[in-house]
């Protein structure tokens, strides 16, 4: 247990520092760091699979996918809602979007909350509702204030659902389905990464990022490795609700970045991370309820 928790902090604390560490990148763009980043946590994850007898994961999802041909279709829309995410991910601390990014990962827990009630009828608690209610005050404070909820905010708060229900409807959600997804993404990353000469030009710019480009692969890999472990060693329950650890760091992250929250956000944001609250405490007193039988 002690093992597991601590894993899942170090997986949001590296997440954290790559969230950080892509503004350092310069004069390399956010899709020349999707590109690099992706092209070199492949490799490490397969070597994580194959150490850990998961490789096999990659043959069943082939093997689904080439049962029908229409389901051939659907790696490349997984794989493509997966590599917007992992692109915005980056390409947020470099335009000065890194809060309202933030702000999306603060809800995906409440729009998965409710996908999950809308989509496959799970019941919602009091305090379930309770925040609900909260999240939906944050979201309308934003629209009055400002006629709408940033689209990069919106991609992460509605975009995730989609993947996660579009993986468990089909059976994919796996590290044999991860691996699919990243490395149908590899011919885009690599073109991100060398295309229009982008690449020499930046490294003859900054010769540091001859050491700096790999050290993001050793950090994006050793993130996703700790966040597989971790998800392993704990209860679900537990496991969620470390999750909530990675978005206040992003926070922080912003905040270093330069960003501020203006007066009238705070309204936006605090009804938000009161339902945050809220479900840390349904979720501890469900864990512990467990505990008890």
């Amino acid at each position: 247990m002690i093992k597991g928790i601590g894993l899942s902090v170090i997986a949001s604390v590296l997440f954290g520092v790559m969230y950080y560490y892509t503004s350092t990148l310069a004069p390399l763009d956010g899709e020349q760091v999707f590109g690099w980043r992706t092209l070199l946590t492949v490799p490490f994850l397969t070597l994580f699979m194959l150490f850990s007898a998961d490789w096999r994961k990659v043959g069943e999802t082939l093997a689904w996918a080439c049962q029908r041909p229409r389901r051939l279709l659907f790696l490349p829309l997984t794989s493509a809602l997966l590599g917007v995410q992992l692109w915005l991910f980056l390409w947020a601390p470099l335009h000065g979007k890194a809060l309202e990014v933030s702000l999306g990962y603060f809800l995906l827990p409440l729009t998965m909350v409710l996908a999950g009630r809308v989509i496959f009828g799970d019941r919602l608690s009091l305090l379930q509702k309770l925040a609900v209610a909260c999240a939906l005050l944050g979201v309308g404070n934003a629209l009055y204030q400002v006629g709408g909820v940033s689209w990069s905010t919106l991609v992460v708060a509605l975009g995730y659902p989609v993947y996660f229900i579009l993986r468990r409807r089909f059976g994919t959600d796996n590290l044999g389905g991860l691996w699919c997804e990243l490395t149908l993404m590899l011919p885009v990353a690599a073109w991100f990464a060398f295309g229009d000469g982008g690449a020499s030009a930046a490294l003859r710019v900054s010769p540091a990022l001859y050491w700096q480009i790999p050290l993001l692969g050793v950090i994006s890999a050793a993130a996703l490795v700790c966040y597989i472990l971790a998800s392993r060693l704990l209860p679900f329950s537990l496991f969620g609700l470390l999750s909530y650890v990675e978005p206040v760091l992003l926070v922080i992250v912003a905040l270093l970045l330069g960003e501020s929250i203006s007066r009238s956000e705070w309204l936006t944001y605090l009804p938000i991370w009161l339902a945050v609250l809220l479900l840390v405490a349904e979720g501890t007193r469900h864990l512990l309820r467990r505990r008890r039988i």
